[in-house]
């Protein structure tokens, strides 16, 4: 028995780590750990017990040897089954109420067990259920035992646990007493699968086909930038972060990848590419690169052939100079000799007698006005109205306004623009003749029309 015992301490050493086998990412097993055999409380003449009489009652009936003195092999099947194989030893000195000289106990069994943890949905407690059979030795007598299992894993983390366990082995043989076998071991689950190879475990492999990284999970890194393939725009091409691992050959903040110009530096605003001239057009669409231009022009400044301020493709006369407001041309005003001739027409303009209506024979002399106002589109005017001193001020005033705005609303309904045309009365203030006489005062009562500069 001293021989088989460090024989089996042996084996613990070999086996210093244990796994329980729980799925199919840790299909393997292997436990050490303690055992107890009782051969009381099995339904067996005295000096036995009934079954399960006094089934922890440790002291007078458990035999234990001072030593680790199990180990398992287990490997995972599918849907919650087990395959497990294991060996024990122990030394019997009390056999129910009676005891015995120390005999050698040592047995090698086979079981299949059934895992309820997915049913209770539990990753602490892993109760379990097993059948199965084995072949047991007392003093190097064996026999064939029918075994029936309980027991459970108590996980303290994903991988190591507690295994407690309580087996009723049922001998074939009347030399071989019916017993029950208690362990308790560490249990530690190894052995994941891992189909691409890469040394991540399938169950925390976040690409478990392809080989990877265990900085990403599993995931690879083809051009090895630090960024995963799947968060990686350019997966073949190192790159950097900020551009979700494209590279920036020109370093100019714009990923070669949307760089109309990799490989020279330039503006995001422009693809990548540059503009030497700061007119919004890339030099290499610009065929005056040196020049600010506008787009419209191909980055080229836009010609003003006569100088006039006015470019020659908003300049109506590009080759005659002229000014902003008439579009680049030159602006033609009425001469001094046709803005008398204005005034001698307005001078005639005759009003019904102390009111702002037109006599019916000043109609041709207002549209000879009218025919001379359109032969100067570019000239704005002011037409004034004027009285003699007959009546109050007040109401010459306002006779004067009223004159002055009569003309310039003929005028707007004969086709002069409104922004043209001022009108303002001046009453009895400016005369140009003696209101002491009845012909000074009808030069007096007269409309003028002024040229606005």
């Amino acid at each position: 028995m001293k021989n088989l015992s460090r024989l089996f301490f042996a084996m613990l050493l070999l086996l210093s780590f244990n796994a329980n086998a729980q799925d199919e990412n840790n299909p393997w097993a292997v436990g050490i750990g303690v055992n107890a055999v009782d051969f009381y409380p099995t339904g067996e003449d005295a000096p036995l017990g009934e079954y399960f009489d006094e089934f922890f009652n440790l002291s007078d009936h458990y035999n234990f040897l001072p030593s680790l003195s199990t180990v398992s092999v287990s490997r995972y099947l599918s849907d919650g089954f087990t395959l497990t194989a294991a060996g024990s030893i122990n030394e019997i000195d009390s056999f129910g109420d009676s005891t015995v000289d120390d005999l050698s106990y040592y047995a090698l069994d086979g079981t299949v067990k059934y895992s309820f943890a997915k049913l209770i949905n539990s990753k602490l407690i892993d109760p379990y259920l097993g059948l199965g059979g084995g072949y047991t030795w007392i003093n190097e007598i064996g026999a064939g035992t029918l075994n029936g299992t309980a027991g459970f894993n108590l996980w303290f983390s994903e991988n190591v646990g507690l295994t407690v366990q309580t087996s009723y082995k049922h001998a074939f043989e009347d030399y071989l007493a019916t017993h029950f076998q208690h362990s308790v071991g560490l249990a530690i689950k190894f052995g994941g699968k891992d189909t691409d190879g890469d040394g991540i475990y399938d169950k925390d492999d976040a690409c478990p086909d392809v080989p990877g990284l265990e900085a990403f999970n599993g995931c690879p890194d083809s051009d090895n930038d630090g960024i995963e393939d799947s968060k990686d725009d350019c997966p073949n091409e190192a790159g950097l972060a900020e551009f979700n691992g494209c590279p920036d050959t020109d370093g100019d903040g714009v990923a070669d990848k949307d760089d109309n110009c990799p490989t020279v530096a330039g503006l995001k605003a422009l693809a990548g590419c540059p503009d030497a001239d700061g007119d919004g057009v890339a030099d290499k669409d610009d065929k005056c690169p040196n020049e600010a231009g506008p787009a419209a022009n191909n980055g080229c400044p836009w010609p003003d052939t006569d100088g006039d301020g006015v470019l020659d493709k908003d300049d109506k006369c590009p080759n005659e100079a002229g000014t902003v407001a008439n579009n680049g041309c030159p602006e033609v005003l009425p001469t001094a000799e046709v803005m008398e001739t204005l005034n001698n027409y307005a001078r005639t303009i005759l009003f019904d007698t102390g009111k702002s209506s037109f006599k019916k024979e000043t109609d041709p002399v207002l549209q000879a006005m009218t025919a001379i106002f359109k032969e100067y589109p570019q000239a704005n005017f002011s037409i004034e109205g004027h009285t003699d001193s007959v009546g109050s001020k007040s109401s010459n005033q306002l006779l004067s306004e009223r004159r002055a705005n009569a003309v310039r609303d003929y005028l707007i309904a004969n086709g002069i623009n409104a922004d043209r045309l001022t009108a303002a009365g001046f009453g009895e203030a400016n005369p140009i003749d003696s209101n002491s006489t009845a012909s000074g005062r009808k030069n007096n009562r007269r409309v003028e029309v002024k040229l606005k500069k």
